[in-house]
């Protein structure tokens, strides 16, 4: 039987810039030094509007994306996978960490192309709000001979309050601001010191701009998604999302987000879908089995679309409540000129709009994660939830149970399936493919094709 298409359905025209962006980005850290350049590591959570200041020849490695490219490659996962064991450390640790050890261990890139070795960073700069990040890094000095290493504490607590199936933002504290302006003060004061260059407080204010532009172009195209049909399916969005992990401060991504928006938009005035035959509309929750992106296309067979996921729409972008009670993209400031010039003022800024991060909040209590999905599901028009059992992150896995709960209660079909989000051992196809099966059947679907 022949699969019925109900919508005009067309490939993104900036398909090929995306991925020639995505390579370029690993292509400049690899090849700084030949430029004269500086090269740091840190987390795709990171503050790294900062390190901008120190030139415009600063280029960074973020690790959960750079992990995930490696799960995606399923033989050198292994072999990477595979070294970190050898050297001692558990297989139940965080395996987007286990997978950037492997690479370092092994002293090599993902992208040989680029490099045959790991290119080693000259400092690293990393935030804390997931209780592996610190220590990821303090690994990874250690592994380098002793890299230069800051962290910023960012746990000040959640910013929104969860109230009944829905929640609300919540100003964040003084005595909180004033705590991570002084830690970011701090870093530049000693980045300057471990690369021994001058600080340039113009290029910070202009990457707190475009960090911001991207987050909040990003969280429009999110928005965009409550369409029917849906422009964009989940493993596309993991393809776009994945640029502000990259460098969400640099004016490059602010700009592809930007340029991507107008497209996404102009999909949604033609009508064009991302599933052609798109009956039932569901999300998901955490990061994916990286190996496995194909199983979300199964779904396609169904007439289920997947249209992202909490994950790519609350690591990138920023949201707030809107006037009508929607949870929408957080405005980005008019211009440049709207952002402080002076250097204390400016991070303040900073550091209130990204304290409001989605995805920061699940680390403090299962019912703030909760309130989140149910209101993506009734904004959405959501007719299930998938839930991702995943035992390669125990940070965002937290009371995925309670969440389950919660999303029932409010009315809400969900399916649980279990995996490892860069440790491919861990995951068993046949199985997840079933339980599919068995939560279309519940949902009235039945396959569209043969």
């Amino acid at each position: 039987m022949a699969i019925a298409h109900e919508y005009r359905s067309e490939p993104l025209r900036l398909w090929g810039k995306a991925k020639e962006l995505r390579l370029k980005y690993y292509e400049d850290y690899a090849r700084a030094h030949e430029r004269g350049g500086l090269r740091w590591a840190g987390g795709a959570w990171t503050l790294d509007a900062l390190p901008l200041g120190l030139g415009e020849d600063v280029w960074g490695i973020t690790s959960e994306p750079y992990a995930a490219s490696i799960a995606f490659n399923k033989k050198f996962s292994l072999r990477c996978l595979e070294a970190t064991e050898k050297a001692g450390f558990a297989r139940d640790l965080c395996s987007y960490m286990r997978n950037y050890w492997g690479s370092v261990i092994l002293d090599e890139y993902a992208f040989p192309e680029f490099s045959k070795q790991y290119p080693r960073p000259d400092f690293i700069f990393q935030d804390h709000i997931c209780c592996s990040h610190a220590k990821w890094y303090q690994v990874v000095s250690d592994l380098e001979g002793g890299i230069p290493m800051f962290c910023v504490d960012v746990a000040t607590g959640p910013a929104i309050e969860a109230d009944g199936e829905g929640f609300r933002y919540v100003e964040m504290a003084p005595h909180a601001v004033n705590y991570l302006v002084g830690q970011c003060l701090d870093a530049i004061d000693w980045m300057q010191q471990v690369t021994g260059r001058e600080y340039h407080d113009e290029l910070l204010r202009r990457a707190i701009y475009d960090h911001m532009r991207s987050t909040s172009a990003w969280a429009r195209i999110c928005e965009l998604q409550r369409t029917v049909p849906a422009p964009l399916d989940e493993t596309t969005m993991y393809s776009l999302y994945v640029h502000g992990t990259l460098a969400k401060a640099s004016r490059w991504c602010a700009d592809f987000y930007e340029e991507l928006l107008e497209e996404v938009q102009e999909r949604v005035t033609r009508g064009i879908a991302a599933v052609p035959n798109e009956k039932v509309r569901v999300i998901s929750d955490t990061q994916p089995p990286w190996g496995f992106l194909k199983v979300f296309r199964y779904l396609e067979q169904y007439g289920c679309v997947s249209i992202g996921s909490l994950y790519t729409f609350g690591l990138i972008g920023q949201w707030e409540i809107k006037a009508d009670g929607c949870w929408g993209a957080r405005s980005c400031p008019d211009g440049i000129e709207a952002i402080p010039a002076e250097r204390e003022a400016m991070l303040a800024e900073y550091v209130k709009y990204e304290i409001n991060t989605p995805e920061w909040q699940l680390f403090y209590h299962p019912r703030l994660k909760s309130a989140m999905m149910i209101k993506m599901a009734r904004d959405w028009k959501l007719d299930g939830v998938m839930l991702h059992y995943n035992r390669g992150c125990e940070g965002l896995s937290v009371g995925i149970a309670e969440n389950r709960l919660a999303l029932q209660k409010a009315g809400f079909p969900v399916m649980t399936f279990e995996g490892n989000m860069g440790d491919e051992r861990e995951f068993d196809e046949a199985r997840v493919r079933a339980r599919f099966d068995a939560f279309m059947e519940t949902l009235g679907m039945k396959k569209l094709s043969a």
